[in-house]
């Protein structure tokens, strides 16, 4: 069912994905989909898992214990961008927040990954403020130049991280215009005990304002900006 949800968002887009339409292609009524997920937005986490599965698999991303620090970056930032390559439909999705830790910034879809991203930076002898500070400069510089490079495929950042049916983004807990069993979980309260480290740096992720790395990361691209300035003169 993952890979015909993911195949059909490829095909048409997010907008395009609901339980019934998938159904049909998959030749089932929609409601026999509940059977495997509560909802539209757990199918969309789901899907989402599974490029990240595929992702973590990748030898060519996966930390290696000889790797540095600017080595794993550049490992994970490759892997990310062919992902973003080879779904730019589906990309703006990764880039939501996920329903069970809605409050991290900048917004990931993959509790996995930011758990995995911050262990590495911890191992490699990162302190958890700057393991942090490096999450949110690194997610902001690579979700903001990916989501720039979709659109220039045709994706709309916008419209895709909407839910068509609530017009509120996929974290957000809403109808799907469906009905959805009775007594189905609202996965919105997932456990987040798998995650120790990502819980652990909680308080610190889910710092609102934005405003200190937003001048950290101007000054550096003006610094960069004036050095072209001179060795291009």
């Amino acid at each position: 069912m993952l890979e015909a949800a993911i195949d059909h968002v490829d095909r048409f887009g997010i907008a395009e994905l609901s339980m019934r339409k998938l159904g049909a292609s998959l030749h089932v009524e929609g409601m026999a989909l509940y059977r495997y997920v509560h909802s539209r937005d757990e199918l969309l986490d789901a899907m989402v898992d599974r490029l990240l599965d595929q992702l973590y698999a990748d030898p060519d991303v996966l930390l290696s214990p000889d790797d540095d620090w600017q080595t794993f970056l550049r490992r994970v930032a490759a892997g990310v961008r062919r992902l973003a390559h080879d779904h730019p439909q589906i990309f703006p999705l990764i880039a939501t927040r996920h329903r069970a830790a809605p409050w991290i910034r900048p917004p990931l879809r993959s509790l996995r990954w930011i758990e995995g991203f911050l262990s590495a930076l911890l191992s490699r002898g990162f302190s958890e403020d700057a393991a942090v500070y490096a999450y949110r400069a690194f997610g902001s510089f690579l979700i903001g130049h990916l989501l720039l490079e979709v659109s220039a495929e045709g994706a709309d950042p916008v419209a895709q991280a909407v839910d068509p049916a609530s017009s509120r983004a996929p974290g957000a807990v809403a109808s799907t215009g469906e009905d959805t069993p009775r007594g189905a979980a609202d996965t919105a309260s997932l456990e987040l005990g798998a995650f120790p480290t990502l819980t652990r740096l909680a308080d610190r992720l889910a710092v609102q304002d934005l405003s200190e790395e937003f001048e950290h990361s101007l000054g550096n691209l003006l610094e960069r900006l004036d050095e072209a300035r001179r060795r291009l003169a």
